[in-house]
C-alpha cells in the first residue's frame, strides 16, 4: 500500500513537471524541508537551501519567460528534455525505502514518460489555442501559460493534502495528453496520405505511369 501511494504521488508530481519543470522541484523541496513530504535519502538534496535558490531562480525565469511567445518557444524546446528529467527525479524521490537504482529506473520509465506525455499534450493544446485565437496575439498563449502555473501549483499542494486524489487526477491528465498525441499522429498520417495521393495522381493518368 505504501508503494502504491508513493507511485501515485510520484506520478502526480511528474505530471506537474510536464507543465512546469522547476516549480514542482521548488515546491517539493520546500515541503520536504518543512516535513510535509518524505524523500528518498538519495534525493534529500532537493530540500537543501542552495538547491532551493537554484530552483527558485529557474522557476521565476520559466514562469516569466513563458508569457512571451518568442521566449516560450525556446523554453519549450529546452523543456522537452528538462521536464521529463524533472519528472524522473520527482517520482524517484517519492520511493522512500526503495533501492536507489530501482527507484531511479522507475523514475526514468514512469516519471519521465508521464512528464513527456503531459508536455506533449500541453504543446498541442497551446497550438490549438493559437489557431483559435490568432487575432489576440500572445494573449491566448499567456492565458494558457497562467493556467498551467495554477494547475502545477495546485497539483503539488494537492499531493501534500490528498495524495490519492492527486494521483488519480494525474492519471486523467496523462491519459488526456496521450489522447491528444494519438489524435495528432492519426490526423498527421491522414494528411500525409492525402498529400501523397495528390502528388501521385494527375487527371488522365494512372499512378503507375
Amino acid at each position: 500500500m505504501d508503494i502504491a501511494v508513493e507511485l501515485l504521488v510520484g506520478l502526480a508530481l511528474a505530471s506537474c513537471a510536464g507543465l512546469r519543470a522547476w516549480l514542482p522541484l521548488l515546491m517539493v523541496g520546500l515541503l520536504a524541508q518543512r516535513g510535509y513530504l518524505e524523500l528518498h535519502p538519495a534525493f534529500g538534496f532537493l530540500g537543501r537551501p542552495d538547491a532551493l535558490v537554484v530552483f527558485g531562480s529557474a522557476t521565476v525565469l520559466e514562469i516569466m519567460g513563458d508569457k512571451f511567445p518568442l521566449v516560450d518557444h525556446c523554453l519549450d524546446a529546452v523543456g522537452t528534455v528538462v521536464r521529463p528529467a524533472a519528472g524522473a527525479v520527482l517520482l524517484s524521490a517519492m520511493f522512500v525505502s526503495m533501492d536507489p537504482l530501482l527507484s531511479l529506473a522507475l523514475g526514468l520509465m514512469l516519471g519521465g514518460g508521464a512528464a513527456f506525455t503531459v508536455n506533449a499534450g500541453k504543446a498541442l493544446a497551446r497550438a490549438k489555442v493559437s489557431a483559435w485565437m490568432p487575432a489576440h496575439g500572445g494573449l491566448g498563449n499567456a492565458a494558457v501559460s497562467l493556467g498551467e502555473d495554477v494547475l502545477a501549483t495546485a497539483g503539488v499542494l494537492l499531493v501534500a493534502l490528498a495524495p490519492w486524489l492527486a494521483g488519480m487526477l494525474a492519471l486523467f491528465l496523462v491519459a488526456g495528453s496521450a489522447w491528444l498525441v494519438v489524435v495528432f499522429i492519426r490526423r498527421g498520417g491522414r494528411i500525409l496520405a492525402w498529400l501523397w495521393t495528390r502528388s501521385r495522381w494527375r487527371p488522365g493518368t494512372s499512378s503507375t505511369q
